[in-house]
C-alpha cells in the first residue's frame, strides 16, 4: 500500500525538512502530492520507482515529481536534507525522476532554508532567497545514476538476475540465450525499453552497486574484485572515467 503525504504551501513556495538515517533503515512505498529534492550529505541512498533505481550518491540528489510512488533504503549513515517544494510554483520544474548535482550554491541555500520564515513580505529579502533557491533546481544538471526498469516482464527478469550476479562479465550474447532472443533483438528492446544499450545498463548496473558498498566501507580492492575487474587498477580507472575522481578520494571528500 502506498500512503501519501501532503504539505501545505499556504504562505511558501517550499518546506525544508531534516532527517539522518541509519545504516539500514528504510521507508515503505508511499508518494507525496508535492514535488522533492532528497539532497544527501553523506552515505548512499536507493530510491526504488516504477521507472527504475536510483543511486543517490553523497553529495548528491534526487528530484521526484509530485505523486511519485517512491521507497527509499539506506546504506551508510545518511544525513538527508530534503525540500518539498510546491509543484505550481514555477512551471519549468523537471518533470522526470533524475539524480542531480548540487552546486556548491544551491547547497548552502538548502541549508539556509531552514532559518526562512513561512511568512514574509514581498520583495523581500527572505523572498528572494526562496526564489533563488527554485531558480538553482531548474539549472541542476542531471548525472548517470538511474537505472531503468525494462517494460517487459521477460526483460525485467533479465535485470533482476543481473542485479542478483553483478560480478559476472555479462554480453548480449549470453543474454539473449536466456531470453530466447536473437542479440540484435535484445539490444533493440533494451534500447527502446531503457534508453540504454545492454551494455551500458551492464555497466551501469555494476557502477551503482560499487557506490553501494563503498558506502558499507568495503575496501576498494574487495570491491573491485567482487564486481568482476581484473584489478584494483582497472575498477579505479573505470570509476575516475564516470565520476571524475577515485573511488577512495570521492568518499574521502563528499
Amino acid at each position: 500500500m502506498t500512503t501519501t503525504s501532503t504539505f501545505s504551501f499556504a504562505n511558501r513556495p517550499l518546506v525544508p525538512f531534516a532527517h539522518d538515517y541509519q545504516n539500514g533503515d528504510s521507508e515503505p512505498w508511499h508518494q507525496h502530492d508535492c514535488a522533492q529534492l532528497l539532497h544527501s550529505l553523506s552515505g548512499v541512498v536507493r530510491v526504488d520507482t516504477a521507472a527504475g533505481c536510483w543511486v543517490v550518491p553523497p553529495g548528491r540528489g534526487v528530484w521526484l515529481p509530485a505523486g511519485t510512488p517512491h521507497a527509499i533504503r539506506i546504506t551508510g549513515n545518511v544525513a538527508a536534507r530534503t525540500l518539498f517544494i510546491d509543484p505550481l510554483a514555477r512551471a519549468d520544474l523537471p518533470a522526470s525522476c533524475q539524480i542531480v548535482q548540487i552546486s556548491p550554491l544551491l547547497r548552502e541555500l538548502i541549508v539556509s532554508a531552514f532559518d526562512l520564515p513561512e511568512s514574509y513580505s514581498p520583495g523581500s529579502r527572505h523572498e528572494r532567497i526562496y526564489e533563488l533557491i527554485l531558480d538553482e533546481i531548474r539549472l541542476m544538471p542531471v548525472l548517470p545514476f538511474c537505472l531503468p526498469e525494462p517494460e517487459t516482464d521477460v526483460l525485467r527478469q533479465l535485470c533482476q538476475q543481473i542485479r542478483n550476479a553483478p560480478e559476472l562479465l555479462w554480453s548480449s550474447a549470453q543474454a539473449a540465450s536466456l531470453t530466447s532472443m536473437s542479440e540484435r533483438t535484445l539490444n533493440r528492446h533494451f534500447q527502446q525499453q531503457t534508453g540504454l544499450s545492454f551494455g551500458e545498463w551492464t555497466r551501469r548496473a555494476r557502477l551503482l552497486e560499487a557506490l553501494v558498498r563503498l558506502a558499507q566501507g568495503q575496501p576498494v580492492l574487495r570491491v573491485a574484485l567482487d564486481l568482476g575487474y581484473g584489478s584494483h587498477s582497472a575498477f579505479t580507472a573505470m570509476f575516475r572515467r564516470v565520476m571524475g575522481i577515485s573511488p577512495s578520494d570521492y568518499f574521502r571528500n563528499a
